[in-house]
């Protein structure tokens, strides 16, 4: 198959033929139909996240079934699937309860590093990305790395959901769990901060306030349900926030950066019983400093969200419904669809903030 490899960081991503086995056990051979380009994937291009290299990149894709292991009982070739970047167990703690995004249980993923499913004609092993790589015209993954759609819904758009949208959406929707009539602001309006701004429409919140350097995303965020928007390259976004806000402050802020200057924002906007929840992935060095009395003299919540605190069996096809119902327009999110050799270029576009998402179609 053909496959998009990251050699070296700060490197052009090159297109080569790589193989996979027939499924293990609990395996799932899937043809990719479809891959999300996400600012992750980027990050991990440009060496800020670390992980070994050569690797296939690529972790919001949906696909069809091509065979299973001898184990899998969930799909049969066929099937369609939004993939899963928490491959989970099952069995830990933490998946008893319902938070298989927090799986303790190291078995069922494939470790950067670790000897993985993917491999090639030259010597040096090909790693695996997030238990997925999708920038390939097949993905070999664990069987609870795949959530099964129903088949009049399109993959092109399926396979944002399985990451961006789940990511944003989730931070309002169970993170935070935004009800009808709260305020809520949303700083960074790329693709996870407009699937927050659209998971607070659909929570019912009365004012959404979307807050961006680019005027462009904040044309995006308003046609995804943002109320009110705000230049921070222009304005204080915090005092701005505090003014539509009757002087209080938002009852929820989402914080889609993940970095401390945007992070320090979010925590002076909220009410001062509000809440905070950090979706955005701040990279290794960065440090955040507050006074603690500041922190002592609010009450609220400080959180983080982790793809969504999802449950992605149950999320995933209630956010297809959605959808189909004409409540999610999914749509509104694809930039550009592009094929497997137009990636590199397309994450320039990316850097350069032109697109929302650029969508992969094999």
């Amino acid at each position: 198959m053909k496959a998009a490899v990251l050699h070296e960081v700060n490197q052009p991503l090159v297109i080569e033929d790589v193989s996979v086995p027939n499924p293990g056990p609990r395996e799932v051979l899937i043809r990719t139909r479809v891959a999300g380009l996400c600012h992750s994937d980027l990050h991990f291009m440009e060496g800020l996240y670390p992980h070994p290299l050569p690797a296939v990149l690529g972790h919001e894709s949906a696909g069809v079934v091509e065979k299973v292991g001898s184990d899998v009982t969930y799909v049969k070739p066929g099937d369609h699937v939004v993939t899963c970047l928490s491959v989970f167990c099952g069995t830990c703690d933490n998946c008893t309860t319902g938070r298989t995004v927090l799986c303790t249980d190291t078995t069922v993923k494939m470790l950067p590093g670790a000897s993985n499913r993917l491999s090639w004609a030259r010597s040096e092993k090909l790693n695996q990305f997030l238990n997925l790589s999708s920038f390939a015209e097949q993905m070999l993954v664990h069987e609870n790395a795949i959530v099964k759609i129903r088949k009049d819904m399109p993959l092109e758009l399926a396979a944002l959901i399985g990451c961006g949208v789940i990511t944003g959406y989730g931070a309002v929707v169970n993170t935070a769990k935004v009800t009808a009539g709260e305020t809520v602001a949303v700083i960074g309006c790329g693709g996870v901060g407009d699937a927050a701004v659209l998971g607070a429409r659909l929570a019912g919140a009365k004012t959404i306030i979307a807050v961006d350097v680019d005027d462009r995303k904040l044309e995006w965020a308003r046609g995804f349900g943002a109320t009110h928007v705000i230049n921070s390259r222009n304005a204080d976004p915090v005092a701005g926030i505090q003014e539509l806000t009757g002087g209080n402050g938002a009852d929820v802020v989402i914080e889609a950066l993940g970095r401390p200057e945007t992070y320090k924002q979010a925590f002076y906007a909220r009410d001062l019983a509000g809440t905070v929840v950090l979706v955005g992935v701040p990279t290794p060095e960065m440090k955040l400093e507050l006074p603690l009395l500041d922190v002592f003299g609010r009450g609220g919540a400080l959180k983080s969200s982790w793809y969504g605190d999802c449950l992605p069996s149950r999320d995933f096809p209630m956010l297809v419904d959605l959808h189909l119902q004409g409540r999610l327009p999914l749509d509104k999110f694809v930039s550009e669809t592009i094929g497997l050799g137009g990636v590199e270029e397309a994450f320039h576009r990316m850097e350069r903030g032109e697109v929302l998402r650029s969508v992969v179609v094999f």
